[in-house]
């Protein structure tokens, strides 16, 4: 069992950055690909980024390509996720999943999920 514990979240105005972080209880966190997901009040989760085992790959929504950052630290057994440029469609909860595969935009691909962090982003 793999737990999973975000922070990060807050209230910014937009044009502001934001740094999130999901720290892993698992030892051997190296096992499995990381995503981000987000799910605003009324909507689905909705696919952020990903990154590989061994953080050589990375993979973003098209939404956010360019303006978000994934990385993870594996001796650490935490990925983050660099938000700059935020705009008020990026407030959702967002949430960290580990995948014991290689890593999807699918919600459903992943095996464990953290509780959230809210990212309010004002005008």
């Amino acid at each position: 069992q793999v737990q999973l514990v975000e922070s990060g979240g807050g209230l910014v105005q937009a044009g502001d950055s934001l740094r999130l972080s999901c720290a892993a209880s698992e030892r051997t966190f190296s096992n499995y690909a990381m995503g981000w997901f987000r799910q605003a009040p009324g909507k689905e989760h909705e696919f952020v980024a990903l990154i590989s085992r061994s953080g050589a790959r990375t993979y973003y929504a098209d939404s956010v390509k360019g303006r978000f950052t994934i990385s993870r630290d594996n001796a650490k057994n935490t990925v983050y996720l660099q938000m700059d440029g935020l705009k008020p469609e990026d407030t959702a909860v967002y949430a960290c999943a580990a995948d014991a595969g290689v890593g999807s935009s699918r919600y459903r691909e992943y095996d464990y999920w953290g509780q959230g962090t809210q990212v309010t982003v004002s005008s």
